[in-house]
């Protein structure tokens, strides 16, 4: 009688290990799956951090604050380049607030009944600048050279400019 008991607890035993075994093993499976998923998707973000600095850096080539000759040409003459470029900015923005005509450096009349104004401006180095411009249904961009004068006046020269088509 006792070995038949000790035979029911050996097998018992023995199912309990197997049971547990197996338990383990999906969990485990479980588990190496789910950071296998965790990986791709950090691989994943990884990628498209690697792109978006990659784009960040091609968009920062042709800006001043990239451009060590264009700022060393500004504090050169005493000017805080930090102070500068926004002041650049503001000054054609105001150019928008000009009540009653249509603004001085966009060639092109607005065709809306509006009037064309610049949207968003890059200063490119210490003497160009590229702006975009629109009256809400038509818009181009202007090319412009700009020169700080001796008695510190900011002085736009337009270079260039285009409408873009409706199509």
């Amino acid at each position: 009688m006792k070995s038949r008991i000790f035979m029911y607890l050996f097998i018992f035993s023995v199912l309990l290990v197997i049971f547990q075994y197996v338990n383990s093993k999906n969990i485990l499976d479980s588990y190496e799956t789910k950071i296998e998923k965790k990986e791709a998707k950090m691989q994943k973000y990884a990628d498209t951090i690697s792109n978006l600095r990659d784009q960040v850096l091609t968009l920062s080539e042709f800006s001043i604050s990239e451009s060590e000759s264009a700022m060393s040409y500004f504090e050169a003459r005493g000017y805080r380049v930090a102070e500068l470029i926004p002041f650049i900015t503001d000054e054609l923005y105001e150019l928008n607030m000009l009540k009653g005509e249509e603004h001085p450096l966009i060639p092109y009349a607005s065709m809306t009944g509006g009037k064309m104004l610049i949207n968003s401006v890059r200063v490119l180095n210490h003497k160009w600048i590229i702006a975009n411009f629109s009256d809400g249904k038509y818009w181009g961009e202007i090319f412009l050279k700009y020169e700080l004068t001796d008695d510190e006046q900011l002085k736009f020269n337009l270079v260039e400019s285009f409408l873009y088509p409706i199509n």
